[in-house]
């Protein structure tokens, strides 16, 4: 009988699973790890939202502090979305034929919430709250970046566990005087005689995997 296969040809199995096989496996879980972190794929993010809020002019130009609208920043886990009617306490008197803001005149005259889409937006299984970070003074600017120069809000950090446990095991850096939490073009040049390490004011920031895990 007439040989179909060559004889080299009985290295073509070993080879395809014991080497070409694992490098496409390690190839793909490497490729999946690097452009499939929140680095590539949440960084950037900026939905258009139902009305297009700029927080350059708000909180940039007239220079509304975030806590106007955020009311729960400082005392709860969640930065609280602003109900319409603090929209409301200025567009009673300000741009009131504005064709923009007609949703948010409907809205409030409704009663129904306007749809605003979440930008920033962890995982379930992570727990974060705003009210600790603000407390351990921790400015608005670490993680949102430059909302102020913002028309259009994205996502300026990846918020990944690997990012937030950079901040945790090196908080300092990151600390201003609490008078300058909501200020997002504080630096530390502006502030020299504040110290973050000059007293414990606050615990160790947690690094095992219940401090956010619960």
């Amino acid at each position: 009988m007439a040989v179909i296969f060559p004889r080299w040809s009985n290295w073509i199995i070993p080879i395809i699973f014991g080497v070409v096989g694992p490098m496409v496996t390690v190839g793909a879980v490497g490729a999946l790890w690097y452009w499939g972190s929140p680095e590539f794929t949440d960084v950037g993010y900026a939905p258009d939202q139902p009305v297009p809020y700029s927080h350059k002019l708000h909180a940039g130009e007239l220079g509304i502090d975030c806590r106007y609208c955020h009311n729960t920043v400082e005392q709860g886990a969640a930065a609280a979305i602003p109900p319409t009617a603090t929209c409301m306490n200025c567009h009673k008197a300000v741009k009131t034929d504005s064709e923009i803001l007609e949703p948010v005149r409907q809205a409030f005259e409704t009663g129904e919430p306007i749809a605003w889409k979440r930008v920033h937006l962890l995982p379930d299984y992570a727990y974060f709250d705003h009210s600790v970070h603000v407390a351990a003074t921790i400015g608005c600017a670490t993680c949102h970046g430059r909302v102020d120069q913002m028309k259009t809000v994205k996502q300026e950090e990846p918020l990944s566990m690997s990012w937030c446990l950079d901040c945790h095991r090196n908080p300092a850096p990151n600390m201003r005087p609490h008078s300058e939490l909501t200020n997002m073009a504080w630096t530390a040049a502006d502030s020299p005689d504040f110290d973050p390490h000059a007293k414990a004011r606050f615990p160790t920031p947690p690094e095992h995997c219940s401090g956010c895990h619960r």
